[in-house]
């Protein structure tokens, strides 16, 4: 179970993602439906680099696309910068460089203990998004750290505690462990632990108690951030599993592209690095839900080289006529999942 098995980032994205507020935040790779940038690969994200007090942020960004634009938001803390106060419009050159870093505070959020950060390109879909202490006046206490945190999920006994696979932490920093409803990825959940990294990056400890409050939940929704240097990452597991992944050759987290749209009818996607001999539920649903609890549209299964059985589903007719639609792909047996959104225009 990684961060897209339960991503990423992403969360990445990564919350992230990712970096997502200062993670993965990630974001998985969005819309590349009439990219401008058809060789580009995997997906932007951005760390926050120095915060001036209700006037200022400077991000850190990384593998954005060539030749993009990007509409810079900013909003409450928990909203990922979505339909966020626009603060500026920014364009990528040829290398992927952004023409400007630095944006100001909206005086809106002027006072904000924390401010989420979104960039967006209305153009290719790509998006980024990340988060910041309206405080900070200096540069990470990790400068030479790059990248974000994130984790898998290696064991769960029922109801009492899970045991996690922490993959590429900053080093010597505090995380608080939090432990949620699934959906919430567990921003202000249930504090269970609080643990430690040392100068590897390593944590002090990596199994953590369920909460009482949350046993007999289904799913369970579980966050390791730092009240410090605002790195986090986040997952969630079955709280059923009796052992180690049925993958356990499986790396990373799988993800997809929109390769084709015809409007109200279907939808072709480009899967990328799914586990192999797995089942995935296919869900739709409105934009801005990734998918959750959607509207089943078909069942589809991986071969040993983690091919897809199928790529073009059906569109149902309860989303006909919407402007954007969310796809995910989850499978029930394993928790990996992806999901993307589209626009429901016809594509290319």
């Amino acid at each position: 179970m990684k961060l897209y098995k339960y991503f990423l980032g992403i969360s990445l994205v990564l919350a992230l993602i990712f970096v997502f507020g200062a993670t993965p935040a990630q974001a998985a790779p969005n819309n590349a439906v009439l990219s401008s940038v058809s060789d580009y690969y995997g997906y932007p994200y951005f760390a926050i680099k120095t915060v001036v007090p209700d006037k200022s942020v400077t991000i850190l960004p990384y593998n954005f696309p060539a030749n993009d634009k990007f509409v810079v938001r900013m909003g409450a803390y928990g909203t990922y910068g979505i339909n966020g106060y626009v603060v500026d419009t920014v364009t990528t050159d040829a290398s992927g460089n952004l023409s400007k870093t630095t944006f100001n505070i909206p005086a809106t959020l002027a006072g904000s203990f924390r401010i989420a950060i979104r960039l967006e390109s209305p153009n290719s879909g790509y998006y980024a998004y990340n988060w910041f202490y309206n405080n900070t006046t200096s540069t990470s206490s990790h400068s030479s750290y790059t990248g974000y945190p994130y984790f898998y999920i290696s064991a769960v006994k029922r109801d009492t505690s899970v045991t996690i696979d922490p993959r590429h932490f900053p080093p010597d920093d505090k995380f608080v462990v939090r432990m949620g409803a699934y959906g919430t990825y567990g921003v202000n959940g249930y504090v269970v632990d609080t643990v430690t990294t040392d100068a590897s990056g390593n944590l002090s400890k990596t199994t953590f108690n369920i909460p009482a409050t949350l046993a007999g939940s289904f799913r369970i929704a579980i966050r390791l951030e730092s009240p410090t240097s605002g790195y986090y990452a986040y997952n969630w597991f079955y709280n059923n599993t009796t052992g180690t992944s049925s993958h356990p050759s499986y790396t990373g987290y799988p993800y997809f592209f929109i390769s084709a749209v015809k409007r109200n009818t279907s939808v072709t996607i480009d899967p990328r690095h799914f586990p192999p001999n797995d089942k995935f539920v296919v869900r739709m649903g409105a934009y801005g839900t990734y998918g959750i609890n959607g509207y089943v549209v078909d069942t589809v299964t991986t071969d040993a080289s983690g091919n897809l059985s199928k790529t073009t589903f059906n569109i149902p007719a309860t989303l006909a006529g919407s402007f954007r639609i969310a796809i995910r792909l989850e499978s029930p047996t394993s928790g990996y999942y992806a999901y993307n959104w589209f626009y429901n225009n016809d594509a290319p």
